[in-house]
This record gives C-alpha cells, structure tokens and sequence, in this order.
C-alpha cells in the first residue's frame, strides 16, 4: 500500500533532476550562465513548454540575445518550473 502512495507523488526524471542541479551551480557562476538547453527539444501541448529545458520557444528563441542577468532570471523561473511540478 505504501509502495502504491509513494507512487502517486510526483517525481522529477532523471533529466529534470539532471537539470534542477545545473540551475543551482549555473546561479552560483559569475559568469554567464549556460544554456539550459539538454537536447531533449521537444514541447508539451499541455504546457507550451519544452520537455527538456522547461523553456517556451519564446525564451529558447532569445537566449543569445540576453543578458547575463536575465539568463540568470531565466534559470530561476526554471526552477519555479520544476517546483511547481513536484507540486501539482
């Protein structure tokens, strides 16, 4: 019985923990932080996002052009991101 409530909680996969860990060490850098980017490019009809890098097109899209900052700004809403799955 405990095995089938464990089940129901949601869980992040192997490549959005994957990805929750560079979000912290990309937020400590001085540095521009990298791409988010994990080669899994495909979007979510449910969400608008991308199911590898919890990014809209938009924000793939204009990743070059930002600055430092507001890439940081960006790895921080992915954060929120995965949060609020482990959370639905």
């Amino acid at each position: 019985m405990l095995d089938r409530l464990l089940s129901l909680k949601p869980r992040l996969s192997p490549a959005e923990l994957r990805l929750q860990k560079t979000a912290a060490r990309e937020l400590k850098k001085e540095e521009a932080p990298l791409s988010p980017c994990i080669s899994v490019c495909r979007m979510s009809d449910q969400t608008g996002l991308c199911e590898g890098c919890f990014r809209t097109l938009e924000e793939i899209t204009g990743w070059g052009h930002r600055a430092p900052e507001a890439k940081r700004d960006m790895w921080r809403l992915i954060q929120q991101r995965l949060q609020a799955k482990l959370q639905a």
